[in-house]
């Protein structure tokens, strides 16, 4: 029987890659998306926040910025006297967000397909706790303790 893990990093992958086609399908991303997702909710409005969020480095993120900037589709304000920018969607932005939006929308319901709601419930939990599993012995690990490996 193959491992746990490496079943849950396969399907991630293969997740992962129809998920950007699905964007790319409609002009976008999935770095693209995540910037939008994250400003739209305004979580995340500052660059260093923004970034963690979106899961990329500071350069990375600012390299974004600067593309989606000239395209017109977000604006960076200077907060007060510092270095800090807050970041806000412009209305281009907005028509942008929604158009990925419905893309994300069709892709969730067909990745949905077949699952029953209490289906889709016990996945995210047994997700959840598979992240709890992988969090816990990242801790125990960190602390200077030896976390349990197993093959997967």
């Amino acid at each position: 029987m193959e491992p746990i893990g490496l079943q849950v990093i396969g399907t991630g992958q293969l997740i992962t890659r129809a998920f950007g086609d699905a964007l790319a399908a409609v002009g976008g991303s999935l770095p693209e998306w995540l910037v939008l997702v994250s400003i739209k909710g305004q979580r995340h409005g500052m660059l260093p926040d923004l970034g963690e969020a979106v899961g990329v480095e500071n350069p990375t993120l600012t390299h974004q910025l600067d593309r989606m900037e000239v395209n017109g589709e977000v604006r960076r304000t200077q907060v007060s006297q510092t270095k800090v920018h807050r970041i806000e969607l412009t209305d281009e932005g907005d028509t942008l967000f929604n158009r990925f939006l419905k893309a994300v929308v069709a892709f969730d319901r067909r990745l949905r397909g077949g699952l029953t709601d209490e289906e889709v419930a016990a996945l995210s939990a047994l997700l959840d706790r598979l992240r709890l599993n992988v969090s816990d012995a990242t801790t125990t690990t960190h602390r200077g303790g030896h976390a349990a490996h197993d093959k997967g």
